[in-house]
């Protein structure tokens, strides 16, 4: 039997913390990959559905929206997977009458979201994807490997604290 998807708890002690060359990196790497492919827009979304960053035409897009309805199809799709005994499919395409979404596994952690439509192929998307995809891998791999090395900025800090404690104080049932 496959191994099952990570928890939520493991999920959130292995958040990625992106600083600002790492995303700059990212952006440049699918920057190339929409001048390439001709798609739409492209979007890196971790697979809680919290979104990265974004590039391309997302103006009329909300793309926060998308991003948790693609994690959320994701996981579905992952769970579908393991119960014909695969462990996930890595990528996922949706073929609609205007736009169509072709998504991508990369480095176990995010998703890569790339929407385009007739300007293109889906010839040309998955085969420029899998470089993309590899290439994100990578420096998602940077990313995990600096986040080894230094403190999380976010994590146990004063305000961390003091928003749980205000959270807990709003939702306690007195």
């Amino acid at each position: 039997m496959s191994a099952m998807p990570p928890d939520d708890n493991t999920l959130r002690q292995n958040r990625l913390v992106f600083y600002e060359d790492d995303v700059e990196a990212i952006d440049n790497c699918l920057d190339q990959f929409l001048q390439r492919s001709k798609a739409n827009c492209a979007l890196l979304i971790d697979v809680e559905g919290h979104l990265v960053t974004k590039k391309g035409f997302t103006q009329t897009l909300n793309t926060t929206t998308i991003a948790a309805l693609v994690a959320g199809s994701f996981a579905s799709t992952r769970a579908l997977a393991q119960n014909l005994g695969e462990k996930e499919f890595s990528v996922i395409f949706h073929q609609g009458e205007n736009e169509n979404i072709h998504i991508s596994l990369a480095s176990d952690r995010c998703l890569i979201v790339i929407i385009f439509d007739d300007r293109t192929t889906i010839g040309m998307v998955r085969l420029y994807a899998k470089e993309v995809t590899d290439e994100l891998s990578a420096i998602l791999g940077k990313v995990r490997d600096k986040a080894k090395t230094q403190p999380n900025p976010v994590e146990d800090t004063q305000f961390q604290k003091e928003a749980e404690a205000k959270l807990d104080e709003f939702f306690s049932e007195d």
